[in-house]
């Protein structure tokens, strides 16, 4: 799994006056916890591109005022009207303690359902992961070639090694629908085979 790299500061007071002024200045307040101690912080906005503006999961190297944690962002809150980056969460990696991540799926093969007309529809994007860090995927991959129209995969049929899916068992990951188009024009036909009944009857009588 990739590492980005972030440079912070130690935020001196805590309060909403001193984080607009922070962003105001094009930073990011931000907290970090799970360690020996809760610290509050800041972080160049840009900083974040690499970590946000990327489907794939990293750890975070956090140097803040010259000492480096390690860490996984855990959470992100964003301005309603300007989009920008509002406050972030990180959680401290502590050697022997699990965490939790929000893991990318993905699939690959082309299904025999697609094949017939079918289409792919992705219920979950991603999949909440327990486990030590080292042990966290970068990505869940689900070969999804011998699904059929009306097959789907659920949560309790993926196992990964040395950790825990903490999604609902029954919940659907991916799924083979019927196209809308193929489903529109069997309404047709069967609303038209029921039309010409109807006029033979008519007919007849």
């Amino acid at each position: 799994m990739k590492t980005v790299s972030m440079s912070g500061s130690r935020r001196e007071n805590v309060g909403k006056k001193d984080a607009k002024a922070l962003r105001n200045q094009g930073k990011v307040p931000c907290v970090i916890y799970g360690g020996e101690e809760q610290i509050h912080f800041s972080v160049a906005e840009a900083d974040f591109r690499h970590l946000v503006y990327s489907p794939d999961i990293a750890f975070v190297e956090l140097n803040i005022d010259d000492k480096i944690y390690k860490a996984i962002l855990q959470d992100m809150q964003f301005h309603p009207v300007t989009d920008s980056i509002y406050h972030a969460d990180f959680i401290e990696l502590v050697e022997g303690k699990k965490v939790v991540m929000g893991v990318p799926v993905r699939h690959t093969g082309l299904s025999v359902g697609v094949k017939a007309g079918g289409k792919l529809v992705t219920k979950l994007r991603k999949l909440k992961v327990k486990a030590l860090p080292e042990f966290i995927p970068e990505t869940i991959t689900i070969d999804v070639t011998r699904l059929a129209i009306g097959d789907s995969i659920k949560v309790n049929e993926i196992k990964i090694d040395n950790a825990e899916l903490l999604d609902q068992a029954n919940r659907i990951i991916i799924a083979i629908k019927t196209a809308r188009v193929l489903v529109d024009i069997e309404s047709v036909d069967e609303e038209g085979e029921a039309a010409e009944g109807e006029a033979t009857e008519s007919t007849e009588n």
